[in-house]
């Protein structure tokens, strides 16, 4: 189920996608990107509609992923 993350409160939506980028923990290559600037980048891909807020009601969990990844499932 998508969740509208307009209808988050603004810290929640952060928490939740500062824990996505902590967790995916992903190497930026040469150049480093601060978390601030990886929170702000998922925040407008967010905003854009590239990724969507899913809940899972089988796992009890909150991810985001591409609309194509959510809509292959």
């Amino acid at each position: 189920m998508i969740i509208p993350w307009q209808q988050l409160d603004a810290t929640t939506l952060d928490n939740l996608i500062e824990y996505y980028v902590l967790r995916e923990g992903t190497d930026y290559g040469e150049q480093e990107i601060s978390l601030h600037d990886k929170v702000a980048q998922v925040r407008q891909q967010l905003k854009d509609g590239d990724i969507v807020l899913v809940y899972s009601e089988l796992h009890e969990t909150v991810n985001l992923m591409s609309k194509q990844q959510f809509a292959d499932q």
